[in-house]
């Protein structure tokens, strides 16, 4: 077996058009192709972020996440940013909390979190 890298990350949202305009809007995502499939009354939202892929899906009535960040999964998605101060500035600018900024004590590298609109943790780590 070969992997050569991620393909995309998907989400499940609770209010696709609130998480659409976040994940655009706020996070300065592209569309590349936006489908509503019928028979599972869902939208799925392909959106560009640098190299890499999300997926955000809607579906009728998902669970909520158990809780932040430590349940059992997928923990948080981290965002590479070349200026974390510039990057916070604009997430708080928009109406985003972010956390204060913490130093990662293996890598010396800084880094803070915030929400998306369903309170899935993101990263933001300077590269």
């Amino acid at each position: 077996m070969q992997i050569t890298g991620i393909h995309h990350i998907a989400i499940i949202c609770s209010d696709y058009e609130r998480s659409k305009k976040f994940y655009i809007e706020v996070l300065g995502c592209s569309v590349i192709n936006e489908t509503f499939r019928a028979a599972r009354n869902s939208y799925k939202l392909d959106l560009r972020i640098g190299k890499d892929q999300i997926e955000l899906f809607s579906f009728p009535h998902p669970p909520t996440r158990p809780s932040t960040p430590e349940a059992c999964g997928l923990r948080h998605l981290a965002f590479a940013v070349e200026n974390l101060e510039e990057t916070v500035f604009e997430l708080q600018s928009k109406g985003v909390e972010v956390e204060p900024i913490r130093v990662d004590e293996i890598t010396g590298k800084r880094f803070t979190f915030f929400q998306d609109p369903d309170a899935l943790p993101l990263e933001i780590y300077q590269s």
